[in-house]
């Protein structure tokens, strides 16, 4: 089975490898990555995709095992995989970059963002789902006074992912509360494959 070694690279890199290899290779490869986001994106990619991981730790890294699932042939994975090419699904996207709306005031505008995202809660159009991209990934972690109106969309069906790579440069990974964390790739994705885009 091929190895590929992503240890070092940083979001979407180990993502993108994993998808080249397996579209060579569509009964399976290992994958060499450091842990936290990358272990947990490749993970999270090639379970979408319908493979099976399996992990083990190797010093500071993982090897993952990625392989198709029992009775399912190489070909048809490879066909699975073609299948979760981006299509227009008609879901909406709200992608939120910052934790302050609009221009000037640093306290209104985190104001006018917590208004903003409790008035979702009150609206009859929703969003399918919200990315949360730099410092707009601080509206999710513990203590931001937008996680409750969050944790209610997520209840009513809304997704939520924050960015990972954004997360672990403000140090807040360990502090999410609500959603899941995401990666370029899946957020470059689902933007594409979006019917809109709604940019805060």
């Amino acid at each position: 089975m091929k190895t590929i070694d992503c240890r070092g690279q940083s979001c979407p890199a180990p993502v993108i490898a994993t998808k080249k290899a397996l579209e060579e290779s569509a009964e399976g490869i290992c994958v060499q990555v450091d842990d936290g986001a990358p272990r947990e994106n490749v993970r999270r990619f090639a379970s979408n995709r319908g493979y099976q991981v399996s992990e083990n730790a190797q010093g500071n890294s993982w090897l993952l095992t990625i392989h198709s699932v029992e009775g399912v042939t190489p070909a048809a994975a490879s066909a699975a995989s073609e299948q979760i090419a981006p299509q227009t699904t008609g879901d909406r996207i709200l992608l939120i970059t910052s934790n302050i709306l609009g221009y000037g005031a640093d306290e209104l505008g985190r104001l006018l963002m917590k208004n903003f995202i409790f008035t979702l809660l009150e609206t009859e159009t929703r969003p399918a789902r919200i990315l949360l991209l730099n410092s707009g990934v601080l509206l999710a972690v513990h203590g931001a006074e937008t996680v409750e109106a969050l944790n209610r969309l997520a209840e009513q069906g809304v997704e939520i992912f924050s960015c990972g790579i954004c997360l672990d440069y403000f140090a807040k990974k360990d502090q999410l509360a609500v959603g899941q964390v995401t990666n370029m790739f899946s957020t470059a994705e689902q933007l594409l494959s979006a019917a809109s885009v709604i940019k805060l």
